[in-house]
């Protein structure tokens, strides 16, 4: 049976952190793949200043050119609305029947995973992978139905970056080269124009 790593986020934009976590996932936990799955509509962020699926996906595109085992997922760009994990686990098991699904989270988000829709259910239909910093684990009350991995972690965020970016600061090291150059000529984040495509 094929094990396939799942993960989520809004990647917006995508950064050498999400990439080096899903490095470290897929040979800690021996999958076969890494699939990422930009989703949709977040259902607990609300932001103005999001990029289109369009130019999200353009980077992800970009940052897992170089990994043959990187792939990426449109299945909630394909479904629209508000993506719940549950919806979008479900169906990729029915599209793929011999597959075992992990899904991949930050450690801190362990704590959080009793307020996720249909997590009982969730649980059962895949296994969740919480990426630890080194020295760190949780006690939540799911903590024993996750795989914690302990991983070196870089501390960045999209919001960071895209803050950096609206400040007229340099992201050199923190995205991927492709990443960056898509910001640049797409005016993303920032208060400039963007170009016409």
């Amino acid at each position: 049976m094929k094990r396939i790593g799942l993960f989520g986020g809004s990647f917006d934009p995508p950064h050498l952190g999400h990439m080096l976590m899903a490095q470290y996932v897929l040979e800690e936990c021996e999958l076969d793949e890494i699939w990422f799955v930009p989703v949709h509509t977040p259902p607990h962020k609300k932001r103005e200043s999001m990029s289109t699926n369009e130019e999200r996906l353009e980077m992800l595109e970009q940052s897992t050119a170089l990994e043959e085992k990187f792939f990426i997922s449109t299945i909630e760009f394909e479904r629209k609305g508000i993506s719940y994990t549950i919806d979008t686990v479900k169906q990729l098991k029915k599209q793929h029947p011999n597959t075992h699904f992990y899904f991949i989270i930050g450690g801190d988000m362990i704590e959080s995973l009793h307020t996720w829709k249909d997590i009982e259910e969730l649980l059962e239909d895949t296994t969740f992978i919480g990426v630890q910093r080194p020295g760190a684990s949780s006690q939540a009350i799911y903590s024993d139905r996750v795989i914690q991995v302990e991983a070196i972690q870089v501390d960045l965020s999209s919001t960071l970056i895209r803050e950096r970016v609206k400040l007229g600061k340099s992201i050199a090291y923190m995205v991927p080269n492709g990443v960056e150059s898509i910001i640049r000529k797409r005016g993303l984040y920032g208060d400039g124009e963007r170009e016409s495509t």
